[in-house]
């Protein structure tokens, strides 16, 4: 099951770094092509949402078939386990948050780059013609 995670935390990590990419102001000159790619990108890390959800459905039901470890009825070893199972599972959490953040978050500037750019060659045509 942890292969999964490793799956995410990388598709995660590679949406935030074009997010990133495509906001660093400078970088004009590369532009176009990151805009390009991000494109052709957007849509297979959309099976990062599908992804996302069967996993906070794994989350669910790991969580709705732990054992209860109340005060006196488990041992302390018992008692750490369930510790580091809940732990695990807010960290996982916050990584499907974070994955779904960042695909939206470069859904969305990507598309404001798209339309600034078709702006911007509306205003060089409008330029030329006057």
């Amino acid at each position: 099951m942890a292969l999964e995670w490793v799956v995410l935390g990388y598709a995660a990590a590679a949406e935030a770094i074009m997010v990133l990419l495509l906001t660093i102001p400078g970088l004009d000159a590369l532009r176009k092509g990151l805009v390009a790619v991000t494109k052709n990108l957007l849509k297979p890390f959309l099976s990062v949402v599908p992804f996302c959800l069967f996993l906070l459905m794994d989350i669910y039901w790991k969580y709705e078939t732990r054992p209860s470890c109340e005060a006196d009825s488990c041992t302390p070893t018992e008692h750490l386990r369930h510790q580091k199972s809940i732990m695990k599972s807010q960290r996982n959490a916050l990584l499907i948050a974070a994955a779904l953040l960042f695909y939206w978050l470069l859904y969305s500037v990507t598309h404001l780059v798209v339309k600034i750019d078709l702006l911007n060659q509306r205003l060089e045509r409008l330029k030329r013609t006057e």
